[in-house]
């Protein structure tokens, strides 16, 4: 079986991460969306409703599931026997950063990172500026998955 992680802080899940996972799923038998929790880290939906959000929006698909952890990605992805990392890119800069935390996660272990570009209609969503436009009293909701309504 071919598992796979996609890890993230999902604060909150936007389409450009529901358009990763949309993607993903046909990659790979299941696929985890991991939510990592970094205690340094103030977020603006509490764990509970982030999962809510992600479980809700891939409700009836069957080979996804949601789940929460802490310290390192390689490690949680031994805890679960994924032999992938899901990840998305928006642009280059993402490529960047993303290259090296794979050459990182690929010295400590033997799991292997997956690239999916980001549909270009979705290439400028990000949580930060979702979060920016809704503490700013705007209509995220053209950048968000219908679950994230409150």
């Amino acid at each position: 079986m071919k598992r796979a992680i996609f890890p993230g802080s999902f604060d909150p899940i936007t389409l450009g991460h529901y358009d990763i996972i949309q993607r993903g799923i046909s990659l790979f038998d299941e696929l985890i969306i991991a939510i990592g929790e970094n205690a340094d880290k103030k977020y603006m939906f509490p764990l509970e409703q982030r999962m809510q959000f992600i479980t809700e929006a891939f409700r009836g698909e069957s080979r996804i599931r949601v789940a929460t952890y802490q310290g390192l990605t390689v490690d949680f992805c031994r805890e679960v026997g994924a032999e992938f990392i899901l990840r998305g890119l928006r642009n280059p800069a993402d490529f960047e950063f993303e290259k090296a935390i794979a050459h990182t996660n690929r010295k400590l272990s033997e799991i292997e990172t997956v690239f999916l570009l980001t549909s270009s209609g979705k290439s400028f969503i990000s949580s930060s500026i979702v979060r920016d436009v809704i503490r700013n009293g705007g209509d995220y909701t053209c950048l968000v998955p219908d679950t994230v309504r409150f």
